[in-house]
């Protein structure tokens, strides 16, 4: 006999059918005006991480919301990471209600907009503004060449018909995919010093956790609490197994003993691959043979950072 029960799935199933913790994203896009637009969003998550010529975002949403039809319209937008504070995540329920239009909701907005990387860097490239109180800001251009999307038009506010898309652009009749390229991550001073020179359990910024709406009457999220590190399990390889590895990656660019050393704790199914990058950057700097000094450089992934 299972120890579980059977539920009904519904429609938006992550919140009326299971617990399913989200994050609290919101996602400024451009009026036909020219002003910038608010929506909080929990559908957001990473869909490109490696391996591609560019790195990406999904956002899940209806494709009659305000945010979805500015995207399909401009391609343009921001997603803003906002911390644990009570009156912001108010701010985000106020600005979630279905319907409401931007010259409604946006007069009474209590979050401050400024302009983000990508309008210094490409004065004539108009975005949307990003919020002055989130930690985090990813400014993202929608990638509508996938899947055929770049034909899908704004303007049918009581649902599209088909044809649908597979994963990008207008999927159903009220629904839309978006897959968003990562063009700056925007980094407030602290959390941004955090990354480059190593994390600690209290420089984490304190991010809220939402579950959507559950019932007519409550928007239910969690506070932020302590967050807790764990080791992680060493796996090591031996040496002899990473210079095999090593003197089969490449015909011209070698590694020293020392060099390979440095390599002991990468797990074996990512072993190639790091190696692999280790000779990209030998071909790019004239090193023929990777030492132990360069593998120091090479590990240093935010080295060009802490420079800056």
């Amino acid at each position: 006999m299972s120890s579980f029960e059977d539920l009904r799935i519904v429609d938006n199933f992550y919140q009326t059918s299971a617990f399913f913790p989200m994050p609290t994203v919101v996602i400024s896009t451009l009026c036909d005006d020219g002003s910038t637009s608010l929506g909080p969003y929990s559908l957001v998550q990473p869909y490109y991480i490696a391996g591609k010529d560019y790195y990406a975002m999904l956002l899940q949403c209806r494709n009659s919301s305000n945010t979805a039809q500015h995207i399909l319209r401009t391609g343009k937008c921001a997603l803003n990471f906002i911390e644990d504070d009570k009156k912001y995540f108010k701010e985000c329920v106020k600005l979630s209600w279905p319907g409401d239009k931007p010259e409604d909701k946006m007069p009474g907005c209590k979050f401050h907009l400024e302009k983000g990387l990508c309008s210094e860097s490409e004065p004539d490239n108009v975005r949307p503004l990003v919020i002055s109180e989130a930690f985090q800001v990813m400014e993202c251009t929608w990638m509508s060449v996938l899947d055929g999307a770049e034909y899908d038009k704004p303007g049918c506010l009581e649902g599209y018909e088909p044809p649908y898309h597979d994963f990008n652009g207008i999927t159903s009749k009220y629904g839309a995919h978006f897959i968003l390229r990562i063009d700056k991550i925007l980094l407030k001073e602290k959390y941004r010093n955090t990354i480059i020179k190593g994390v600690r359990g209290k420089d984490f910024p304190h991010i809220p956790v939402d579950y959507g709406y559950r019932d007519s009457k409550n928007f239910w999220y969690c506070r932020h609490s302590r967050v807790i590190s764990e080791l992680l399990p060493v796996r090591k390889s031996s040496l002899e197994s990473v210079r095999y590895a090593a003197d089969r990656i490449d015909n011209e660019i070698k590694f020293t003993d020392e060099a390979c050393a440095k390599m002991l704790g990468v797990p074996r199914i990512f072993l190639p691959t790091a190696l692999k990058g280790c000779v990209v950057w030998a071909r790019e700097n004239g090193v023929t043979l990777i030492t132990e000094e360069h593998m120091n450089i090479i590990n240093d992934k935010r080295s060009k950072e802490k420079k800056k």
